[in-house]
């Protein structure tokens, strides 16, 4: 009799893990959703959930500086639904950003949600891609407290600082106004460069340009160098014409040709910073609107046909690196897209000068084959020229070399020595995808040869005058941060932000001007608080700040240092630094509607005119202060005005009908060559120079009160 067959049991159904992931925002949570399975939830933080409070400083300064956190105002209902989500979840993983903010938001949230007794694990990624996202969850790790502890101190300072001397200036200035420890350097910079220019005297020098010809008709363009041994420059007229009567009537021959080539290297991917100075220039964009348009594209942009997709890496970064993957992946696009000739024959290794952090690579795109153009329609008119840029560059950065052909000649005039140089582009190499290169200064020269006779055409004498230095724009003065060590990649954007929303400072056109309000804080912050305000001080804590990240400094030793003498610069500034006492100061100018004589005032913008009787009367005006001197058009009085963006400058009383104007205020006396207005120039050692360019007079201060 066969046996039973033994009937089966029904398999029981798997029994799947739930997890819980933790971004920052909802647009990289959406993004992040399509890589992980049904057993994976993604929420968003929102950014930070606990912080130190906004109404006191909050350090315990009894309790060796111990930071006191409290739930940001509005999250709480947020902080219960993740708390829920936490609850319900057998693993959390924190995926905030891979940098030391995000890690403390992650060390904020593990306490915020009471996870300590929860499996946790803090995974990061440097690009938004499925297989960054899969990789980081089996590379899992614990959160790093000395990046954590390296923004507890960078918060603690920026509080202190921030916190302690905006209390100060509230009262014994005005309301409204702040200082902040990267901000108020920022400010330095700008102030300094504007003194450095009001107080720029030009200095006069000229030009001598050779139009020959050759016996072909060609046209040859020579500039004048000096002797064959020696450089001369050209200070005066009375110079130049003695060089030019020398050589009247004298042939000129080429005594020396050169034939090269100059090589051209590319250019590096790009770092925050680099990015943030490039969308400046070649795309009219500040550093805010840069890192938020880069923002959306790290996080997550839809693309027809195939949802949303992280389109670059992290965008907060001071390093060169690429990833080999990055790199094998653009050589296989540049080779199928322009040929083996393209490519760079070794692989080029960037190195930054000064110090920087090495945690994430540059920024680059997260997959090359989406050309610009293949996404142009699932982007905005920003976010395709941004990505454009990025993209262009990180090819650009691996590809050959673009290389010229030069030509370097040099001409004989009686004892004189004039050059010409000119190159043509003879392999594109990387400029073939880089076309945002500033222009080049190339020019096809024609070919000569040695003692080959050149007839003149026309000698052309110039005067010049040197130029001050720029005004700083938010590309050179992001550059100069950098340069010097003063804040973070990540900062730069916020600290522009910052120091234009208080009015410290304007923009005309791309430049920075420091506005009135600025100058006034600036020169308190220099009187009182030095180190705030010094470069190197500065550079230094960002140093000590980059230790603790590193595991080398313990935080809590940078407060101690840094809190006791900064106590006792506070208390001497609260001593000595005397109360404004910003009177209402009587006009002569009646309100034309109560009939009161108007008053001065002080605004957040400056002094304007109101009438006393506010509330009941709400008339005000523009208040014009008066320079003390006449107008040297019409003989009116010199007003002190500003521009819409808050730049002073010095105006007729009688405008439109007298049109002068000047940035430098006037002085009293004629120039004594050419009866030009003269003006004031410089604050410390002020100088009386001549409005008019062309003559140059100036003479000191002093010399023009004693006549």
């Amino acid at each position: 009799m066969a046996e039973k067959k033994e009937k089966e049991k029904p398999k029981k159904a798997k029994a799947y893990k739930k997890h819980l992931v933790i971004v920052e925002s909802p647009a990289k949570a959406k993004t992040i959703k399509k890589f992980l399975g049904n057993t994976y939830k993604v929420e968003a933080s929102m950014g930070h959930v606990r912080d130190l409070p906004k109404s006191q400083l909050g350090i315990d300064m009894e309790n060796d500086y111990e930071p006191r956190y409290i739930t940001i105002r509005g999250k709480g209902e947020l902080l219960s639904k993740l708390r829920k989500e936490a609850k319900s979840a057998d693993k959390v993983y924190l995926a905030t950003d891979p940098d030391r903010e995000g890690e403390a938001i992650s060390w904020h949230l593990l306490h915020a949600l009471n996870l300590k007794e929860k499996p946790i694990s803090r995974i990061t990624f440097n690009e938004i891609t499925k297989n960054a996202v899969k990789k980081s969850i089996s590379e899992a790790r614990e959160i790093d407290m000395d990046l954590v502890n390296a923004q507890q101190a960078r918060r603690m300072l920026d509080r202190m600082v921030g916190y302690t001397i905006s209390d100060l200036l509230w009262q014994k200035v005005k309301r409204g106004l702040s200082a902040g420890r990267v901000q108020s350097v920022a400010l330095r910079i700008i102030c300094d460069r504007e003194e450095e220019i009001n107080s720029f005297i030009p200095e006069e020098y000229w030009t001598i340009t050779a139009n020959l010809t050759d016996e072909n008709k060609n046209d040859i363009q020579a500039k004048f160098y000096g002797t064959e041994g020696e450089k001369i420059e050209l200070h005066n007229k009375q110079q130049t014409d003695e060089i030019l009567q020398n050589m009247e009537g004298k042939d000129f021959v080429v005594t020396d040709v050169k034939e090269g080539t100059r090589v051209k290297k590319p250019v590096a991917p790009f770092t925050t910073s680099t990015l943030q100075q490039e969308a400046s220039k070649h795309l009219n964009m500040t550093a805010q609107k840069t890192m938020m348009i880069a923002q959306q594209l790290y996080e997550g942009v839809d693309i027809k046909g195939e949802g949303t997709v992280g389109l670059v890496s992290y965008i907060r970064t001071d390093s060169f690196r690429i990833s080999d993957e990055a790199y094998e992946m653009c050589v296989g696009f540049i080779d199928k897209t322009y040929g083996k000739e393209y490519i760079n024959a070794e692989r080029i290794v960037y190195k930054s000068k000064g110090k920087t952090q090495d945690a994430h690579e540059a920024i680059r795109p997260t997959n090359v084959y989406y050309t610009p153009e293949y996404i142009k329609e699932s982007l905005t008119k920003d976010q395709f020229r941004l990505y454009q840029l990025i993209w262009k560059r990180f090819i650009a950065s691996q590809m050959s070399p673009a290389i010229y052909n030069t030509l370097s000649v040099k001409i004989k005039c009686h004892d004189y020595q004039f050059r010409t140089n000119g190159s043509v582009l003879k392999f594109d190499g990387f400029l073939k995808v880089y076309d945002y290169k500033e222009k080049e200064e190339t020019e096809k020269i024609v070919n000569m040869v040695k003692d080959q006779i050149l007839y003149q055409k026309e000698i052309d004498a110039q005067q010049h005058f040197t130029q001050p230095p720029p005004r700083f724009t938010d590309a050179s003065l992001v550059k100069t941060l950098e340069e010097i060590g003063v804040g973070r990649p990540s900062t730069y954007a916020s600290t522009l932000g910052v120091i234009q929303a208080r009015n410290y400072v304007t923009k005309e056109a791309k430049s920075l001007f420091p506005t009135e309000l600025g100058e006034v804080v600036n020169d308190i912050m220099k009187q009182y608080f030095a180190d705030i305000v010094d470069i190197h001080f500065t550079a230094e804590m960002e140093n000590k700040l980059d230790e603790v990240e590193e595991g080398k400094g313990e935080w809590k030793q940078i407060i101690r240092e840094f809190y006791p003498p900064f106590e006792k610069e506070v208390l001497d500034a609260i001593e000595k630094l005397k109360k404004v006492d910003i009177k209402d100061e009587v006009t002569d100018i009646i309100c034309e509607k109560c009939g009161r004589n108007m008053v001065i005032k002080y605004g957040r913008y400056g002094k304007f005119i109101a009438c006393p009787g506010f509330p009941e009367c709400h008339n005000s005006k523009t208040y014009y202060e008066y320079a003390g001197v006449a107008c040297p058009k019409c003989g009116g009085k010199i007003l002190i005005k500003k521009t819409k963006k808050g730049r002073k400058y010095f105006g007729c009383e009688h405008q439109p009908e007298c049109d002068f104007m000047s940035w430098n205020k006037p002085a009293e006396k004629k120039c004594p060559q050419c009866g030009s207005y003269m003006e004031e120039k410089g604050k410390k050692n002020v100088k009386i120079v001549c409005s008019n360019m062309q003559c140059g007079y100036v003479e000191d201060k002093k010399e023009q009160e004693t006549e």
